[in-house]
């Protein structure tokens, strides 16, 4: 197992880079935040559901739900275009 890197020991890493190779790592870190973003929404999401009871998700609460998520994709796929 790897030890822990600090942040200046990643920085130093980072300026012994040439500059060409910088914009491999940005796409990799921002890869990577993107993974996390989508873990924690999955977490928020379990969280949410497992507290609301089955009784309270109408179907109108479902297409609230549908909707929002579709919104959601929808403004995503709007920043990844531009």
């Amino acid at each position: 197992m790897n030890a822990p890197i600090t942040p200046e020991a990643l920085l130093a890493k980072l300026k012994a880079l040439p500059p060409e190779r910088l914009g491999q790592v940005a796409d990799f870190v921002e890869f990577l935040s993107t993974q996390e973003q989508r873990r924690q929404a999955g977490e928020e999401l379990r969280a949410m559901w497992s507290r609301m009871s089955q009784e309270a998700f109408t179907d109108e609460i479902e297409q609230d739900v549908v909707a929002e998520v579709r919104a959601y994709r929808a403004e995503r796929r709007k920043r990844g275009a531009t």
